[in-house]
Formats: structure tokens, C-alpha cells, sequence
């Protein structure tokens, strides 16, 4: 039987090597969807403040059915970016367009079909979680409301204290709220300002497992985050800083910008090289090595999704100071 060593490494990737050689690369991925609609449109969009820039020309296309993750240090546009496309900000130049509507001249139309959780949870403190959720949900005339409030407070795992008020609610179960807000009139295409920030693990864990769920269900989410691990689990990624767009891919492509160190251990001897993080790159240098049955070991260290963005900035940085 012709032995098969199958390698994961960090960016992403399957490797399946035989004796013979043989190296079949596979990116792993979330099952590729034919979209032809974009949710969002934003062509050429600035933000002044007076002397300071938020927004610098900003293009982008988002399509329907995707996790759209915008990451980039504080200060970077971020949630400029999301006021501007929810209609709470009025853009200096440029357009907009979400589901078809302009955010400002239609933003009525537009309210009832977007969800939107601010960084900040803008939550009543006086009135009880599921108050707040009944309150918020009522605004887009939801019908079964009772129901969807019910199912909402249930996942977010905050059935027994449904009828606490919120001002004795922790910043992470503050959070869950404010998220259950922005969900339960399901809507079409929804805003998330840092929404895992400052709540624990298990939860974190079950927002993605939500947010693929409305993914696959046809919803579009736009997710801003500086959680790097966050950003492999969108659909595509693009990185902001001083308001202007750096890079527009996939995380994948994104990681394969990155270097891979490759450990071989052979009779005891260990070897070690730095190769690009992508299925060619491993391959090639594997055939290297024969794949010999008395390779014992292979350990895969590529650079971290934060190395890559950190170097993509500093590179900015440096062409802008030629």
C-alpha cells in the first residue's frame, strides 16, 4: 500500500504526498457560491473632517450571501465606512449604494432590510434584554415578533435572564444584545462593528457558526474587526488603514503572502527551509527531499495572518516616504 502523508498547515491548505511523488494541493475554503449581485456598491467615497481625512477614495463591491470582514488598526475608517454605508453619516464625495438604495436619500426603505450592531451597544439601560430586542424589533413592523425575540434570546443564551435589566449586564452580555437587535427582523444584509469583541470564547464561537448559517441562507454580512483569526473565517477581506484600502482578496491569497518554514527530520538530522506559503512552493521542495519512508517528521510554521497584515502596512508605509 503506497504510503500518504497529509499535511495542514496554518494558511490553509491540504497537502496530500505519496512515495510516488505525487502531490495533490487543495485550498480549503467555504463551498464557492455563483454570485452575481452585489449587496453593496461603494465607488470613490471620502470622508473629510476638516483637515483630517476619514475615508480616502474608497471602491469596493460586496455580493450577496457573503462575510465581508474590514480589518485595520484603530483609526484606520473602519466604522466611518459602516455609518456611511447605513446612512448615519453623510459621505464628502462619492456613492453608495446598499441593496440597490442610497443609505441617505432612501434611508427608510433601506432600515426595514439592514441590520446594524455599533461598536458601542446602543441599548436602553432602563429596560430589560428582551425589552430591548421587542423595542428595536418593533421599529421594522416584525410580525411574530414574540416568537423571534424568543429564538434569539435562546441562542444568544440569554433565556433566564430575559427580563434582567440591562444595566447589570456585564460589556460582553451587552454585546449579545445589542447583536440579538440587529437580527431578529432577519434582515437582508447586516452591519457588525467589532461584534465578538469583549465576549467569551464559546459565544464568539457561536455568532461565526450563526453568521455562516445566514451566509449560506443569502444574507450578506460586512464585519468590521482587528481579530485577525476573525478575518479567516470571511468570504473575502480587505485591509484598511488612514482611510484608504490597501488589499482586496480572500484570506487565503492574503496568507499565501507569507513565508512557510518547513522542518524535516531525517535519522535523527534536522533540516529547515522558508518557502512560499502556497501548494507549488511545498510541493516542489517535498519532491526535494524524495519522500523518503524514513522521513519521520514535517512541521509546517507559516507567518501568522497578523505578520502578513503588519508587513503589507509597513511596506505602505515605506513606498509612501520615497
Amino acid at each position: 500500500m503506497v504510503p500518504v502523508i497529509q499535511i495542514w498547515n496554518l494558511a490553509g491548505i491540504k497537502f496530500s504526498v505519496n512515495k510516488s511523488n505525487l502531490v495533490n494541493c487543495r485550498p480549503y475554503s467555504y463551498q464557492e457560491k455563483a454570485r452575481m449581485t452585489n449587496a453593496v456598491e461603494i465607488k470613490n467615497l471620502c470622508k473629510d473632517y476638516d483637515k483630517l481625512v476619514g475615508l480616502n477614495n474608497i471602491t469596493l463591491n460586496v455580493q450577496e450571501g457573503t462575510i465581508y470582514g474590514l480589518i485595520g488598526p484603530n483609526g484606520a475608517g473602519k466604522t466611518t465606512l459602516i455609518k456611511a454605508l447605513v446612512g448615519s453619516l453623510k459621505p464628502t464625495t462619492g456613492s453608495v449604494s446598499v441593496l440597490g438604495l442610497n443609505p441617505l436619500r432612501d434611508r427608510w426603505k433601506l432600515r426595514k432590510q439592514i441590520g446594524y450592531m455599533p461598536q458601542t451597544p446602543a441599548l436602553y439601560d432602563d429596560l430589560s434584554a428582551k425589552k430591548n430586542i421587542l423595542f428595536f424589533g418593533s421599529a421594522q413592523s416584525n410580525t411574530g415578533l414574540e416568537k423571534k425575540t424568543n429564538d434569539i434570546l435562546e441562542f444568544a443564551e440569554l433565556t433566564n435572564r430575559a427580563n434582567d435589566l440591562v444595566r447589570t449586564f456585564s460589556g460582553g452580555m451587552k454585546k449579545r444584545v445589542s447583536l440579538c437587535c440587529a437580527l431578529v427582523h432577519q434582515p437582508k444584509i447586516v452591519f457588525l462593528d467589532e461584534p465578538t469583541a469583549a465576549i467569551d470564547l464559546h459565544l464568539k464561537l457561536q455568532s461565526w457558526k450563526l453568521f455562516r448559517k445566514l451566509a449560506n441562507d443569502g444574507v450578506t454580512l460586512f464585519i468590521s474587526t482587528h481579530l485577525m483569526d476573525e478575518a479567516l473565517l470571511c468570504d473575502k477581506v480587505a485591509i484598511l488603514r488612514n482611510g484608504k484600502i490597501l488589499i482586496v482578496d480572500t484570506p487565503q491569497k492574503i496568507l499565501e503572502r507569507g513565508k512557510t518554514t518547513l522542518t524535516i527530520s531525517e535519522k535523527g538530522e534536522t533540516k529547515e527551509s522558508i518557502i512560499d506559503s502556497t501548494p507549488d512552493s511545498l510541493a516542489k521542495e517535498l519532491q526535494r527531499f524524495g519522500l523518503k519512508e524514513n522521513i519521520t517528521c514535517i512541521t509546517l510554521h507559516p507567518d501568522t495572518i497578523e505578520s502578513i497584515v503588519l508587513t503589507i502596512i509597513s511596506e505602505k508605509e515605506k513606498q509612501e516616504k520615497k
